[in-house]
Order: structure tokens, then C-alpha cells, then sequence
């Protein structure tokens, strides 16, 4: 990272403490420390719509003056649809749109380029005037052809993207922010739609973050509630079929995977409001909808079929701790869930008293992308009834309490269980857990 993108040692653990009431500042710092490493131009791109810029510019502005506080510089693309629909409104110009997209005469084309600098340097200023530097770029990023002259105008289709302006505004450690206004090689204007101007930038850049910005604050359930993350590995084919997914929903997140598919592993996409933002980006439990790749679920009845070295390794480092001895070879596994890359495992025994998760384990550097949470969800797609113990301290004890049917405290353990057949199944439980040996050291 330049100096200019390095925010005093003071600022960084002022914002920590600030976060604090969000998050553990071990866990603020973790993603502090991940997102500072990375290349300046590769941390995020924000697109922002229309609708946020008019209704919720001053959450927006202060959630990207405080990026660019703890020394991360997002490049921020915009895009202003309803500010458009009123200008040609009231220019007397109908709005016409063939297949999404909408058709832009030259009288049109005026507007939208003046609509599109006053949006873009209201922007500019507002982030100014909130101490923040930014630097307006209307032009010069996207080279484009004409779509289809004769079906849609004057409106393009990018075939390049030239960072200079956007490399030299992060140099000075400056957030560049920029229309979706295309020109073609001989100098027109031209019209282009922000979200595939958007793609196209983001896979130019290959960013680790990809950040929407909306008013809903994420993708929401058949409930109206948030979909807090998305693993497409596991999840899309389910999701996708889904009734409630309507047409327009449907369409983003089939976008968001031809995204994800074309860009490194690491690479997620976040749908958050404004003023979400920070607690989207810098804690596990986040703000909004977390959507990756991910990584497939491997599913074994026995331990033969795990590489038992990497198993052991993600347990202790999750953990803290060493596996007892003979751990693999005492414990009578009946189904584990692990994923892939050996991120993430859960850990089913065959009790007399029923079936026991004995180990939940995610590593540090999954923790936040939900992938502890596909993998779960894999394993409870098969296992109607389950019982297990958690330490009193154990942070994810929260989590167990949603996904739990019950709880009940001893000394130093609380045990849980959901699908249980009444008081009687639940007694045996917690017996076993009282008696149960650790099968951790320390």
C-alpha cells in the first residue's frame, strides 16, 4: 500500500474501538489486516444506484470517507436512473426500453450526459465536504461500440476498459468515482447500462469485493427477511427453483454467479444499505447478503475417506487446541460434512442416546463468508434429530441457539439439541454430555 493510503496507527485504532460495539476487535482487526494486504486497485467496487444517491447520500458519503479513513480506497461506480427518468420527463422526451435497456436518442443523450456529471459531482462534493478525497471521473474509463444502432441508439457496449484514470486517482490516494459513460474510438458518447458497466469494470480489476448498494439492504426471503449469505456451490440450483424467487430477483443472482465465475475464489459479492457498510465488511455476522462461489461439501461415513492430517489441522487451528490422542481411531464417526479446501467440517458420532455433533469447525479465515453456514445447513438437510455440548464462553453460542430447539445449562457446558422425541430423549442428553470425555487438550 502507498503512504498516501496508510492512516495513522491513532485513526486505525480509534475506528477498531468505534467498531467495537459491532464486533470483537480481534475480529474488526483480522479484516483489517486481510483487506490492507491487497493490492489498492483489487479491494472493492462499489456500485451505487440512483435511487441511494438521492435518498441516503449522507450514509453513503460517511460509509466511504470511513474506508478511506482506515486506509482502503473503494472505486466507486454510479449509476442514476430515476434522476434520468425525471430529467426526460420533464423534457417532454417519453422513456422507451427494448429488452431492460433503455433507448437514447440525441436529444436524450444530452440529458444523460448531464445528468450523469450532476450526479456524479454531487458525489464528489458531498464526500469532500466529509473530509474525504475523491476525484470525479465522467469519461475516458469505458470504450464501447454500438449496441444495435437501429434497436437502441446511442446506446454502447463496452469492449475496454482503460484503468489509467482510476490507477492514478488511487495513487493519490484519492476515491475515484465514475459514470457508466462509454465512448467509442472515434470520440461519441455514448449510453451505457451502469450494471454491465459495472461487470465489465470488475472483471478488468478482479476485485475482492464487489459491493450494491440498495435500500432493501440485501436479498430478501420468501419472509421479506435478509439472506445473510449465499453459497453458490451448494446452494444456487436449490435457490434458483424456488418459487418465491421472482423475475427480477432471480435475474441478480444468476448475474452474480456469471460474476463470481469468472473471477478468483476469493472474490465475493456484498448487498448491503449505505449505512451497513462498515459492519457488512469488517465483521463475521455482517449486514446484508454475502454472496460466493464457495466451495462444494464433501460428505464421508468413514474416516478413510478424509485426508485426516488436513481434518486434524483445521480442528486445532479452530480450536486453539490439540486433538487427544487416538482421536480418529476412539471416535465412532457417523457422517462429516467438510468442505473442499478443508475450511470448514462437521463432525457426526453414533451415540446410544442419538446422534452427537461432536465438532463444528471453521477457520479463521472462512469465518464471515458463511461458509460454516453452507455446510451446516448441507448436514442438516440429513439429520433430523441431533444433541451437542458448547462451552459457556463459546461465541457462536448465538448461532446455536437460532438453529436449536432447546438448551439447557450445566456447570461448565451448555447442551442443545433439536428433533428431540420428549423430556426423556432429552434427559439421555444430557446425561451423556455431563459425562462425556473432552476430546480436546488444555
Amino acid at each position: 500500500m502507498s503512504p498516501a493510503l496508510q492512516p495513522h496507527r491513532q485513526t486505525r485504532q480509534t475506528i477498531v474501538r468505534l467498531l467495537s460495539s459491532m464486533a470483537s476487535a480481534k475480529e474488526i482487526s483480522q479484516y483489517l489486516k486481510r483487506f490492507s494486504q491487497l493490492d489498492a486497485k483489487r479491494f472493492a467496487v462499489v456500485k451505487v444506484g440512483g435511487a441511494v444517491l438521492r435518498d441516503d447520500l449522507d450514509a453513503l458519503t460517511s460509509s466511504l470517507s470511513f474506508l478511506q479513513e482506515v486506509g482502503l480506497t473503494p472505486i466507486v461506480l454510479h449509476g442514476a436512473g430515476p434522476q434520468l427518468d425525471a430529467e426526460l420527463s420533464a423534457a417532454g422526451i417519453e422513456k422507451q426500453t427494448v429488452n431492460g435497456l433503455r433507448v437514447t436518442s440525441p436529444e436524450a443523450l444530452a440529458i444523460v450526459r448531464r445528468v450523469f456529471q450532476q450526479s456524479n459531482l454531487r458525489l464528489v462534493e458531498a464526500l469532500q465536504q466529509n473530509g474525504a478525497r475523491a476525484t470525479s471521473i465522467t469519461g475516458g474509463v469505458f470504450e464501447a461500440e454500438y449496441l444495435d444502432m437501429d434497436t437502441y441508439g446511442l446506446v454502447g457496449e463496452v469492449k475496454k476498459v482503460n484503468l489509467a484514470p482510476i490507477e492514478a486517482s488511487l495513487r493519490a490516494g484519492s476515491i475515484p468515482v465514475i459514470t457508466s459513460l462509454g465512448e467509442t474510438a472515434g470520440g461519441q458518447i455514448l449510453n451505457v447500462n451502469a450494471d454491465f458497466a459495472a461487470n465489465e469494470l470488475v472483471q478488468e480489476l478482479q476485485p475482492y469485493k464487489i459491493i450494491f448498494l440498495t435500500g432493501t439492504g440485501g436479498l430478501l426471503d420468501e419472509q421479506g427477511n435478509v439472506i445473510d449469505s449465499i453459497n453458490l456451490s451448494t446452494e444456487y440450483d436449490h435457490l434458483i427453483a424456488q418459487p418465491w424467487i421472482h423475475g427480477g430477483m432471480k435475474v441478480k443472482i444468476e448475474q452474480i454467479k456469471d460474476l463470481l465465475d469468472r473471477l478468483p475464489l476469493e472474490s465475493s459479492v456484498s448487498i448491503t444499505r449505505p449505512a451497513d457498510l462498515a459492519k457488512e465488511l469488517f465483521t463475521h455476522k455482517g449486514s446484508g447478503t454475502l454472496v460466493r462461489k464457495g466451495e462444494k461439501v464433501l460428505r464421508a461415513t468413514t474416516w478413510s475417506e478424509l485426508d485426516l492430517p488436513r481434518l486434524k489441522g483445521l480442528i486445532e487451528s479452530s480450536f486453539g487446541r490439540s486433538l487427544v490422542p487416538g482421536y480418529f481411531e476412539k471416535t465412532r464417526l457417523l457422517r462429516a460434512y467438510v468442505s473442499e479446501n478443508y475450511r470448514t467440517a462437521v463432525i457426526l458420532t453414533d451415540e446410544a442416546e442419538g446422534v452427537y455433533l461432536d465438532k463444528f469447525a471453521v477457520l479463521d479465515d472462512a469465518q464471515g463468508e458463511g461458509l460454516g453456514r453452507a455446510v451446516w445447513n448441507v448436514m442438516r438437510e440429513e439429520t433430523p434429530q441431533l444433541f451437542w455440548r458448547s462451552r459457556h464462553g463459546n461465541p457462536i453460542n448465538h448461532f446455536y441457539y437460532a438453529e436449536s430447539d432447546g438448551c439447557y445449562k450445566q456447570d461448565h457446558w451448555k447442551v442443545f439439541w433439536f428433533g428431540a422425541d420428549g423430556i426423556d430423549r432429552i434427559k439421555t442428553y444430557v446425561d451423556h454430555c455431563a459425562q462425556r470425555a473432552p476430546s480436546l487438550q488444555g
